[in-house]
């Protein structure tokens, strides 16, 4: 058994003390009002975290620290390699840009409660908006830039904002992306209209701008009155950040303020070992719970630098982007997603490039998103010298749920698992049933409730859906959705989805969403789309469809038109590059399809033939259509 004395004492008194451990870590908040209560429960049942607590996380975030004595300290560091642009905000100016732009929402009639629309590439302006939200008690939603009109839409009818915050475009290595012919489109589609767009015009691709709905965003903060922080309660919500459902239709995770800025600020000493004062890199878009985490609230609540990077790793200009950043930033803490990784060293495979920077204040490596393979956890070890730890959370959660928690006591290493379930998390392996299981016995990933701090208390606007994905399956317990177990040494092993989400290069995106639009086209007559071993991506999207009868078009047109058809509904983060005609699809006799049969022919995994299958034979001609395509896993090696 693998043990620290030091851990085991704190994680078992989080466990058995939950109340007094949360008090200890709720005294590093700047509270306006200290809580009441440390832990309470609803009318409906559902835990609350800080309840009579008072404070602005705006505040806690800037305004404490420019009173504290970091008023001059480098707060944010906007590095963007395609536009050559690098700019340094102390908390001061932070504070003085953030406050503006406050003002320039309460002009719009944006207060406490409201909800505010941000989608916008990854500038400073964009890290400005979501604290200026926060300043005045506002709830905001970051949308993925990467998200086709029709999501947008869906986010925009069910948050219901008051006002849209964009820009004029983002870009990218090859190309230039117009935000505002997209969001015309979404508003098109959507129910709900906004009072007001603001608009970032950006010099690489101006918009045209319609005075009945949109003004421009630097005059409108240019003509307002600074604002002061708001006080709300700690329950109050924060933001929504949209996460794929099964459904269709995305859930809205909801993080309150006072149980995520407590989780947030004790994570970021005691799970990534950093103090005051040192530099995060955090290379996630701001539309991912990692981007709000770790780019922007979690460094700025303990009085750390974050590094906010515009672009790609191996597209600006060169796979040595992130080594560069390190130098020049002089970077304690790197944190990424597998994926970006294993681009760079497909890239550089000998590590060439990190050769020409200095990474000695390089402390540790952070990947979370999805699984980081074996090969690649070593080449990240032997290239940097440091820790390079693999931990696993969810968008749900808001911050790690299983991790090495460097700051209270490392532990060795185990490739492919994340480590030990972080201080406040009782997480269990449960069976089909709900029992509890034994070591090295794999079930469902589950935690005991209540959940820690900085966890979703509920979806926005919809508590039944919260319980029905949740807390149903297993009374007493969170379902996260992911397969695993753990080990003798009590490591955890996540093994993936239980159902149909997936994740694509740390992108949890929905088969089912998938399958809904593929089968729409008119010469579908049914599909499978299932989530294949990417060695890139971790997993991608590969599509099975059964043309209807009679129908001509070729393969390779309808490939092209559904492509087209999942980029233009969801988006080209959905990486859908494979649509494979097959004559029917393997299904059980009573007509279910075996999806988690044709992902293991993809992933070139040995499995045994189901017993309900109604025809064995087209496992041999999908095995055929995947080697012919080189489709998978199993045949890019």
């Amino acid at each position: 058994m693998i043990a620290s004395p030091v851990l085991t004492d704190q994680y078992q008194r989080s466990l058995s003390d939950p109340e007094g451990f949360w008090a200890e870590q709720a005294g590093a908040i700047p509270w306006i009002r200290k809580p009441g209560r440390i832990r309470s429960t609803d009318r409906d049942g559902l835990h609350h975290w800080f309840t009579g607590g008072k404070l602005n996380t705006c505040y806690a975030a800037i305004d404490h620290h420019v009173g504290h004595g970091r008023g001059e300290q480098i707060a944010l560091i906007y590095d963007s390699p395609m536009t050559g642009v690098v700019r340094r905000i102390s908390y001061r100016e932070l504070q003085q840009e953030v406050a503006r732009l406050a003002g320039a929402l309460r002009a719009q009639g944006v207060g406490a409660g409201d909800r505010v629309i941000i989608y916008m590439p990854m500038l400073c302006e964009t890290a400005f908006a979501m604290l200026a939200c926060a300043r005045l008690g506002a709830v905001h939603s970051v949308v993925f830039g990467g998200f086709a009109p029709r999501e947008l839409a869906i986010r925009i009818d069910d948050a219901e904002p008051k006002v849209v915050l964009t820009a004029s475009c983002g870009l990218e290595f090859d190309r230039v992306i117009p935000y505002k012919p997209l969001l015309d489109e979404a508003l098109q589609l959507a129910t709900h209209q906004p009072t007001r767009c603001l608009l970032l015009q950006r010099p690489q691709c101006p918009a045209e701008l319609d005075t009945t709905l949109y003004s421009d965003w630097q005059t409108v903060v240019d003509e307002a009155e600074p604002a002061d922080c708001v006080t709300v309660a700690a329950t109050d919500p924060l933001y929504i950040l949209y996460t794929s459902g099964t459904t269709g239709k995305p859930k809205g995770i909801v993080r309150d303020n006072g149980g995520h800025a407590v989780a947030l600020a004790y994570s970021m000493k005691a799970v990534y070992n950093l103090e005051p004062g040192q530099v995060m890199f955090t290379a996630s878009d701001f539309g991912w719970a990692v981007g709000h985490s770790y780019s922007v609230y979690g460094p700025l609540i303990y009085g750390c630098t974050s590094v906010i990077l515009e672009g790609k790793p191996v597209r600006t200009p060169d796979a040595g982007t992130f080594w560069r950043i390190v130098q020049d930033h002089k970077v304690n803490v790197l944190f990424t997603a597998p994926t970006a990784f294993r681009a760079i060293r497909k890239e550089d495979p000998e590590a060439a490039l990190s050769k020409q920077y200095d990474l000695s204040s390089l402390q540790a490596v952070f990947v979370a998103g999805e699984r980081c393979d074996p090969a690649t956890l070593a080449w990240l070890q032997r290239i940097t010298g440091v820790p390079v730890v693999d931990h696993w959370w969810q968008t749900e959660s808001g911050w790690p749920m299983v991790a090495n928690q460097l700051g209270i006591e490392p532990l060795p290493v185990k490739p492919g698992s994340p480590t030990k379930p972080v201080c406040g998390y009782d997480l269990q392996i449960l069976g089909e049933d709900g029992t509890q299981l034994g070591p090295n016995e794999e079930g469902y990933v589950c935690l005991r409730l209540p959940l820690p701090p900085g966890c979703l208390p509920t979806l926005w606007r919809d508590t039944p859906r919260f319980r029905n994905a949740y807390l149903t399956r297993f009374p007493g317990y969170y379902l996260s959705g992911d397969g695993g177990y753990i080990d003798d040494d009590g490591y955890v092993f996540i093994t993936g989805r239980v159902d149909d989400v997936i994740n694509v290069a740390g992108h949890r995106l929905s088969t089912g969403d998938m399958e809904e639009l593929v089968s729409s086209h008119p010469a579908v007559a049914e599909c499978a789309v299932v989530g294949v071993a990417c060695p890139l991506r971790g997993q991608r999207p590969v599509g099975f469809v059964v043309l209807k009868d009679g129908q001509t078009i070729t393969g390779e047109a309808i490939e092209g038109e559904l492509i087209t058809l999942i980029r233009d509904n969801i988006g080209a983060v959905a990486w859908f590059r494979n649509a494979l005609l097959v004559k029917r699809l393997p299904k059980t006799r009573s007509g279910k399809i075996l999806r988690k049969t044709i992902r293991q022919l993809a992933d070139g995994e040995s499995f045994e033939v189901p017993p309900t299958i109604d025809d064995p034979l087209i496992l041999n001609e999908i095995r055929a259509l995947l080697a012919a395509r080189k489709v998978g896993i199993a045949f890019e090696r």
